[in-house]
């Protein structure tokens, strides 16, 4: 439902010669209701976490476990620079007065504890600061199995609403 200004409708019942009170019992009635809508709850917002899927169409990374994190670099540099840019943001760290007192050594401490103008300095955005799940995947959507299932979806749902026999096929 669009959103109109209640001065708006008040003037264009105030134009339209209404008995004003009329048009102040519709424009309480419209605020009232305009109040309880606003006070519906809102489902709460759903927790979103990050995953680095890779590509394995040969199936070599089969049953073994990985994590990493999540970054950005400029479009234009090559992504093996990535590695160097964490080590340079751990030595600028490293040289403040608070990276002197708590030094980061591995890339989990550079992740978690590098402030974020320091990375940038280094053209390194650092999205997660804890280590996310690497997914494998083959690469390819089994269209096969996907046909399959829309199949009996629309078979159950025909059966459902009662449109089909058993023995008739619905695609």
């Amino acid at each position: 439902m669009p959103k109109v200004e209640l001065e708006l409708v008040k003037m264009i019942l105030q134009r339209n010669e209404l008995d004003l009170r009329l048009v102040s019992q519709i424009i309480e009635d419209i605020s009232t209701e305009s109040k309880t809508a606003d006070e519906e709850e809102k489902p709460p917002p759903v927790k979103k976490q990050f995953v680095i899927m890779v590509s394995d169409p040969k199936g070599e990374l089969e049953g073994k476990d990985f994590v990493g994190w999540v970054m950005q670099i400029p479009e234009d540099d090559s992504p093996f620079a990535t590695e160097e840019r964490v080590i340079r943001s751990a030595y600028e760290f490293n040289i403040t007065p608070k990276g002197r007192r708590l030094p980061v050594k591995t890339v989990a401490e550079v992740c978690e504890h590098v402030p974020a103008r320091v990375a940038k300095e280094q053209g390194l955005w650092i999205k997660t600061k804890e280590p996310v799940y690497v997914l494998r995947t083959s690469g390819k959507v089994p269209l096969d199995e996907i046909k399959k299932k829309m199949k009996q979806a629309n078979r159950d749902q025909a059966e459902d609403e009662g449109y089909v026999d058993e023995e008739e096929d619905v695609l």
